[in-house]
């Protein structure tokens, strides 16, 4: 097999082969480069795998080829990363592998061509093209991964137990690969997966999570999710999530399943959007409703207060995962949060100002709100979704009337604290927030305009109430 390169891609790697000869070493460009040029894809992350000193051979390629490039060696792990204004090359020595029953990190030595090759993920990954000048091009496939990926199969090189029991994080990978290319994932290989789910304990949580968030950042992650589930991983690593899973029924009367529905939202909201933290947001929008669920006999299956304690559960939910504690954090809590308030909206007679609650409340994020709660609309019944939309497209249209009229988005008070307390020569105290919060609720109910004269005026009035007075200006 022979594959095009561009330009650009042919020169550098003939640099890097010529350099690889000059210091007498075998150079070969394997793994997801060589991958996602099969595919039509296109990467700027290169690694390149020599017969020798990875090290070595990055030093003398920035020394010959790129002096101004940045070059960063990891001497205990035997490899460098070499950064130039087109590419991110990583150089390696071969290695084969071998490791305890209670550790993932290996005793390393150094390895041939097939030794390297074999102990890659997948089959895939485990491609490689010589670029010495004598046989620059020589396509290198041990284990048949040009016919996988013809076949969009995720396979492992050796026997997929001992791939996985080496390095669990692995199976995760298997996952993430198959969503992100749409491929299956062998049998035998999920097989193995089932079997060796219990080993991903001894993986940190960061890795674990990096490898979570690839997968909801593909353009389906349900099917990542169901494999996740099927194989008893997502148990191991997100058991709240696996809590949703099941519809249960009492007197005839049963729950939707919120383990599918909550997955259908997300593929929902992937439509819309890229931004991974919505898309956290769509995961988690009902994650509190197996802690909330009643029976009442009287109307049926309720979760009152789901969002209330689900945005608490966020907060905890980002500890143990190891997701970022600051305002991503805050804009899923509050996504959650809120995601019942547009679709109340949808009802009749709602009034200005609950819109306006809504505004000032949302803040910034109000499309993002509105873009989690189309998203949670899911029916089998086509009329009722299309029936929600329209409703959605009609409070839409109110928001956007309000706001043009009220300026209530990233709502600052007109009336600060500070202004409270030299009007009336006050210190801090209760009395100062009593009135800001008067105002704020008079604004919000429409009762006075957002404008700092009428804000300013009730001020006054309410200061009367408390029994202020206003502190004489000396001029």
């Amino acid at each position: 097999m022979k594959i095009e390169w561009s330009i650009s891609e042919k020169e550098l790697l003939q640099q890097i082969g010529n350099c690889a000869a000059q210091v007498g070493v075998q150079a070969y460009v394997v793994g997801g480069f060589v991958r996602d040029k099969l595919l039509q894809g296109k990467s700027k992350d290169m690694d390149i795998m020599c017969l020798g000193s990875g090290i070595q051979l990055a030093e003398t390629v920035k020394a010959t080829c790129f002096p101004h490039a940045f070059l960063t060696v990891y001497k205990n792990f035997g490899t460098a990363l070499l950064k130039t204004s087109d590419f991110e090359i990583e150089f390696v020595g071969a290695r084969k592998e071998s490791y305890r029953t209670d550790s993932r990190k290996p005793i390393v030595e150094e390895g041939t061509l097939k030794d390297d090759l074999s102990r890659r993920d997948f089959t895939i990954n485990a491609l490689a093209v010589a670029i010495n000048p004598n046989q620059f091009g020589e396509f290198i496939d041990l284990f048949n991964g040009v016919s996988d990926l013809e076949n969009k199969i995720i396979r492992t090189p050796l026997e997929p137990s001992t791939t996985f029991s080496d390095d669990p994080l692995r199976m995760l990978r298997a996952v993430r690969f198959a969503t992100r290319l749409h491929f299956k994932i062998d049998p035998e290989t999920f097989e193995a997966i089932r079997k060796n789910a219990h080993r991903i304990a001894i993986i940190s949580q960061e890795r674990i999570t990096d490898e979570l968030n690839k997968i909801i950042a593909t353009v389906q992650p349900s099917k990542g999710f169901k494999w996740l589930d099927e194989s008893g991983l997502l148990q191991l690593i997100f058991p709240e999530f696996v809590k949703l899973k099941g519809a249960e029924y009492i007197d005839g009367r049963g729950h939707k399943d919120n383990f599918y529905h909550t997955l259908q939202v997300l593929d929902n909201i992937c439509t819309s959007t890229n931004d991974l933290w919505l898309r956290w947001a769509a995961i988690l929008h009902d994650i509190a409703k197996p802690a909330t669920k009643r029976y009442d006999p009287a109307i049926g299956w309720t979760f009152h207060g789901h969002e209330v304690v689900g945005a608490r559960m966020v907060n905890q939910l980002f500890k143990r995962l190891k997701l970022p504690l600051d305002e991503k954090l805050r804009f899923v809590q509050k996504m959650v949060f809120l995601h019942l308030r547009p679709i109340s909206l949808t009802k009749d007679n709602i009034t200005d100002s609950a819109i306006r609650r809504l505004l000032f409340e949302a803040g910034e994020h109000v499309e993002d709100l509105m873009l989690l709660c189309e998203a949670d609309i899911t029916s089998k019944n086509r009329q009722k979704v299309i029936r929600y939309l329209e409703n959605f497209e009609l409070v839409k249209s109110r928001m956007k009337a309000v706001e043009e009229k009220d300026h209530l988005r990233n709502w600052q008070p007109p009336v600060s604290g500070e202004l409270i307390m030299s009007t009336f020569g006050i210190p801090p105290s209760k009395v100062v927030g009593l009135i800001k919060d008067e105002i704020r609720e008079q604004i919000l109910d429409g009762k006075i305009g957002n404008t700092p004269e009428e804000a300013i005026a009730l001020m006054h009035q309410l200061g009367q109430l408390h029994g202020l007075n206003p502190v004489l200006k000396n001029h």
